[in-house]
């Protein structure tokens, strides 16, 4: 018998290398190369009449349906949203998330839903079917015709699943999952990028939507090499804040619909349900206005999203004042506060600054620069901002404040809950004015500080 040939494999960029070294040469990050053992090239060779028997037809573009009446729906209009309107035929969904954040609840409700219009197969790696069973009648889907697979063997879940005609293929997880063509443990880098390879060629060539559950490390991203998540089309996360019943499911890769969408659901003992309206929830109106909390509208995927920014100042009695950020980036943080000081005068290198976006929700874009500084700015004056006030902006190096995407659409949306006042950049400004809403335009720090008071 031939030599299994070992290489070693990246699993920060997916560098192949041909012996162990502490540094991966190509990301230069270390301690991530791994040993992985390609199957031999005869067991992945067809044979020369069965290649030219299956050889592709090419298409032409024009022959290609375009429409989107395919997408199959899942059952959850917020799960759809995320995924651009639906599971399409023949994609590969990798969904990741922190251990019973709800992943499993999520895909065997979706799949009992789906299990009503196709063939569902839902394959178990971590469960007995019993165990699946149960937690089906806990979620009340113990009715729905959906088949049920308790196997690790990727060769095996492929054979059930062309023997059930599904259309629809959902994995729990691919960390469990190994095929016999290599002699690695289930769980390793070899296995991981095998047992997916083959699952994708499954899902293209025979048209089955494939979802794949996947753990995640202490550092929050998919275990596992990050080719992994390359080869899938979509990759998805679910978020949430540790002891909060909400969780968010993001998309940060969706080759069928907009990256960064995000679904907002609530954790109960029946499940998981939707937030149809997710402002009502990161949004908690005080009794009285309060000192260091502003509300800002986030944008996110192709939704606005009302959200509330607190800031705490506090005098500091350390050497270097503490700078802490939930939900944002602190880095970012430390240079708007120095914007503030250099260009509005105000400076806080004798104080802590402590910010937090309610709700457990994380805000990526630069429209909230503006919240952040008119947050902290109340706190240390201890003066609160009017109730009915709203604002976003990013604020610049030299002062400025820039504007953002979609201005108008995220002052009709705080319009719709109730905001009066609005603080926008100059460049902002409603074409149109916004019925019951006053709008003032800014366009340096020291313009905001002044119409902040």
């Amino acid at each position: 018998m031939a030599r299994s040939r070992t290489v070693f494999l990246c699993s920060s960029c997916g560098n192949e290398a041909p012996r162990w070294q502490g540094q991966c040469p190509a990301c230069g990050e270390w301690n991530t190369l791994n040993a992985f053992h390609p199957p031999a090239a005869s067991a992945r060779r067809p044979a020369a009449g069965a290649a030219a028997a299956s050889a592709p037809r090419t298409q032409g573009l024009a022959e290609l349906a375009t429409d989107d009446s395919q997408r199959l729906l899942t059952g959850l209009a917020e799960f759809d949203r995320v995924l651009g309107g639906g599971l399409v035929a023949g994609s590969v969904t990798l969904i990741g998330g922190e251990p019973g954040i709800g992943k499993s609840t999520l895909l065997l409700q979706s799949a009992a839903a789906m299990s009503a219009q196709v063939a569902v197969l839902y394959a178990t790696g971590e469960e007995s079917v019993r165990q699946v069973g149960l937690r089906a009648q806990r979620l009340g889907v113990a009715g729905a015709p959906l088949r049920l697979l308790a196997e690790t063997s990727v060769e095996q879940v492929l054979a059930q699943s062309e023997a059930a005609g599904a259309r629809v293929l959902v994995i729990d997880s691919i960390q469990t999952m190994a095929t016999e063509s290599l002699e690695s443990a289930a769980g390793s880098v070899s296995q991981l990028r095998e047992a997916a390879a083959r699952l994708v060629s499954h899902a293209k060539r025979s048209g089955t939507a494939v979802v794949l559950i996947g753990h995640v490390t202490k550092e929050g991203v998919i275990a596992g090499p990050r080719v992994l998540e390359h080869m899938v089309d979509s990759v998805l996360y679910f978020e949430s804040d540790s002891g909060s019943r909400f969780r968010v499911v993001r998309a940060v890769k969706n080759r069928f619909g907009a990256a960064n969408e995000i679904g907002v659901f609530a954790m109960d003992e029946h499940g998981l349900k939707e937030v149809r309206n997710p402002s009502a929830i990161f949004l908690s109106r005080h009794e009285e206005p309060v000192a260091g909390s502003v509300v800002t509208v986030a944008r996110e995927g192709t939704r606005q999203m009302l959200v509330e920014v607190q800031a705490l100042v506090d005098a500091s009695h350390a050497t270097s004042p503490r700078r802490v950020a939930v939900g944002l980036d602190a880095n970012r943080i430390a240079m708007l506060l120095a914007v503030l000081h250099r260009h509005a005068g105000v400076g806080l290198h004798g104080h802590d600054v402590f910010v937090n976006v309610v709700g457990g929700v994380r805000l990526n874009e630069t429209a909230s620069d503006l919240p952040v500084l008119a947050a902290a700015l109340s706190s240390l004056q201890s003066r609160a901002l009017p109730a009915e006030l709203v604002c976003f902006g990013e604020v610049g190096l030299a002062g400025e404040i820039r504007p953002v995407p979609f201005g108008e659409e995220r002052l009709r949306e705080a319009a719709k809950h109730g905001f009066r006042r609005a603080v926008v950049p100059k460049a902002n400004l409603p074409r149109k004015p916004i019925e019951g809403m006053a709008v003032t335009g800014v366009a340096h720090m020291a313009e905001a500080v002044a119409a902040l008071r």
